[in-house]
């Protein structure tokens, strides 16, 4: 199902630099409420068919094995979706399509957050990103984007209840025990919590990309999605039921470890409760995704369709990184230990064991300044180990397939 242009017929898609459905063929714009697809009626019971139906079991179609096959409203050509697609752009010619029986007749979103972040401005962030990074492999000098997909996220926004009861495990105790021990029990109420609702991508990746501003949702209506790729929910109850204890608990512990601050070792026990409230809406997010390859693997950058806030990591030279730590490391550490050896020298030393005293300090100075360049190899691989945590999902054939799966 397409919405066609009032004025000239032709189809129309959302721009997010104007918030409003535009048409490129001559110029007209329309609040999404204003507008509606003359099909709508004709479409909203098209059933979509499985592959099955449409190619039997030849084999020459096996990769759209669990694919699902839908008819462009406007030029008749077959598009191959899968089972949660809602939206979608037709490969021939080149029109936006919403299946419309997915949003009419399986589940209705309430809300939504129409795209704000343009396509230019996705990539100019990523550009923006990749320009401040360091050692990176030649072939990224210059980015080479093969694909970029504006696609609505299904979440679930909920309210909930949580009740915990933790014991906390505290670094500092006394001579008997290093630790200590400490009970803490507590009530929290947690509103307008978005959870994803698409199982084909990470809990990690979806997280990451908060938060959304909630504020700017609005009443849902399926010619938001013209021009851009969604999903619908996938997820059952018990599996959102799940995904809401977890980051309550998550969010409760957190709260009560920052009591202790950096001594705060771990909940060694613990006893909850939580409980979801029925007022849980189903809403649709936007997420620009950009994949490029680099060193023969796909890459995937995500970047919230509302705020610009980029999820993923630009691969390095690792070799390089290692010198340059090391190198970096002993030169700092060499300089240290001349510049105190130089305020020792100046401020003299005391004449009793004049020469002991000197072996002592020449030790500790030397030992200092090691120490100093061992901890700034350390501090720096920390630092790539995070670097390398966002590359990991940046690099997830999950998240590949998931942009792969998009005709168009």
């Amino acid at each position: 199902m397409a919405t066609l242009c009032k004025n000239c017929n032709h189809a129309l898609v959302f721009e997010p630099a104007l918030g409003k459905l535009y048409c490129a063929y001559c110029g007209s714009q329309f609040a999404a409420e204003d507008v509606e697809s003359d099909s709508k009626k004709y479409r909203e019971n098209e059933r979509v068919l499985t592959r099955d139906e449409v190619f039997g079991d030849d084999e020459t179609y096996e990769e759209f094995l669990e694919s699902y096959v839908y008819t462009c409203s406007e030029c008749g050509g077959e598009i191959s979706i899968h089972g949660t697609e809602v939206s979608t752009t037709c490969i021939y010619c080149g029109n936006p399509n919403v299946v419309f029986s997915r949003v009419a007749k399986e589940m209705t979103p309430d809300y939504i957050i129409p795209f704000s972040v343009t396509r230019e401005q996705a990539l100019r962030y990523v550009q923006q990103m990749i320009s401040k990074s360091v050692l990176l492999p030649k072939e990224l000098k210059a980015l080479n984007v093969n694909d970029i997909k504006g696609i609505y996220l299904p979440y679930w926004v909920v309210n909930a209840n949580h009740e915990e009861a933790a014991v906390v495990q505290v670094r500092g105790g006394s001579a008997v025990s290093k630790y200590t021990y400490h009970g803490r029990k507590g009530y929290m109420t947690i509103k307008n919590f978005p959870l994803d609702g698409c199982r084909m991508l990470s809990d990690e990746s979806s997280t990451c990309l908060e938060p959304f501003d909630l504020s700017a949702m609005r009443k849902f209506d399926e010619d938001y999605l013209l021009g851009f790729y969604s999903n619908s929910s996938d997820i059952t109850y018990e599996e959102m039921y799940l995904a809401t204890e977890r980051r309550a608990k998550e969010i409760y512990e957190s709260t009560i470890k920052k009591e202790f601050g950096k001594n705060a070792e771990r909940i060694c026990a613990e006893s909850h409760q939580t409980a979801i409230l029925n007022d849980y809406k189903y809403a649709m997010f936007p997420v620009w995704f950009i994949t490029y390859r680099c060193e023969g693997k796909p890459n995937t950058i995500l970047i919230n369709g509302q705020t610009g806030k980029i999820v993923g990591a630009v691969p390095w030279n690792k070799k390089a990184f290692k010198w340059i730590t090391i190198i970096s490391g002993i030169v700092l550490g060499v300089v240290l230990t001349l510049l105190l050896r130089g305020i020792v020298s100046a401020l003299g030393a005391p004449e009793t064991g004049k020469d002991s005293a000197s072996s002592i300090t020449g030790q500790f100075i030397l030992g200092f300044g090691s120490l100093f360049g061992m901890l700034f190899a350390t501090v720096a691989s920390i630092k790539m180990a995070k670097v390398k945590k966002l590359l990991q999902l940046t690099q997830s054939d999950k998240m590949f397939h998931f942009v792969k799966k998009r005709q168009g």
